[in-house]
């Protein structure tokens, strides 16, 4: 056989192998998220960011809650009916506050109860979106966020804490204008958050856990557990379906080398060997 129609037919299977991959990938996704809507007679919606590649070329891309996603979200809402329960699996490290502000309050008007799985983490957008459920089932160690607002950045809390503590003299214009920025993203979030939680809880309560979330007391990584959230007043709990566990690992990370974490795929138990 000639050499140059075997090297051809390597390199077209090293191109069209990404896609293949991709391709199954989608088809095992497809066949575990059925199963999931069979068994809880529901629909089920991933809002899932990770790292992602450009196909063929290899290309990092972040992904964050952006305004495609709450265009996306809506559709999947309207498409059910009104009394079917929805199951949102939400893994991210949160993004655009108008997309997840049209997230939440599309799920937080569905007739049917709403649950929110967090497997793994949902941070800031992520939080105010779980906000909208009726439950949260989250793992032991899975967590949300604050919901303090950024502003170019910064911290909005801290921002007017310098306009608190130093005169308006000494402060540049530009540290003005971001304070009353800042000043106006507090208020609107807290009051979303405020309107998302009276439907669940008294509205007394729903304003003083907004206040919570939003005013500063943590920064903005922190990681609110499952048994902190309960605290809190969330309605938390942390029974979470292994199927949704394994239709997360279907989205896996991109790979970049060697892997960090090894181990095999297996349920262990002290019997095993």
């Amino acid at each position: 056989m000639d050499l140059s129609i075997i090297l051809w037919a390597f390199v077209i299977f090293v191109l069209l192998q990404p896609l293949l991959r991709q391709f199954i990938l989608e088809r095992l996704r497809q066949r575990k998220i059925s199963q999931i809507e069979r068994a809880r007679g529901s629909r089920v919606i991933l809002l899932v960011h990770r790292e992602e590649r450009l196909t063929l070329l290899g290309l990092p891309i972040v992904r964050y809650l952006d305004m495609n996603d709450s265009e996306e979200v809506m559709r999947a809402i309207q498409l059910t009916d009104p009394n079917v329960p929805l199951d949102v699996v939400l893994h991210t490290p949160g993004g655009l506050y108008l997309a997840a502000t049209q997230i939440a309050l599309a799920l937080s008007g569905h007739k049917g109860k709403v649950t929110i799985f967090v497997p793994h983490y949902a941070m800031s957008g992520g939080t105010l979106i779980a906000l909208a459920a009726d439950e949260i089932v989250m793992c032991r160690h899975s967590v949300l966020g604050p919901l303090e607002p950024q502003v170019e950045g910064l911290p909005a809390v801290s921002l007017l804490r310098v306009i608190e503590q130093k005169p308006i003299a000494e402060i540049d214009d530009e540290t003005l204008v971001l304070a009353d920025i800042a000043q106006k993203a507090l208020a609107q979030l807290e009051q979303t958050a405020t309107q998302l939680l009276a439907d669940r809880m008294d509205a007394t309560r729903a304003a003083e856990l907004a206040k919570t979330l939003t005013n500063g007391r943590w920064t903005h990584d922190y990681a609110i557990t499952a048994a902190e959230a309960r605290e809190l007043g969330l309605p938390v709990k942390t029974e979470m379906p292994p199927e949704v566990l394994e239709l997360l690992a279907l989205y896996p990370q991109p790979i970049r080398g060697m892997p960090s974490v090894a181990y095999l795929p297996s349920p262990h138990s002290r019997n095993t060997k």
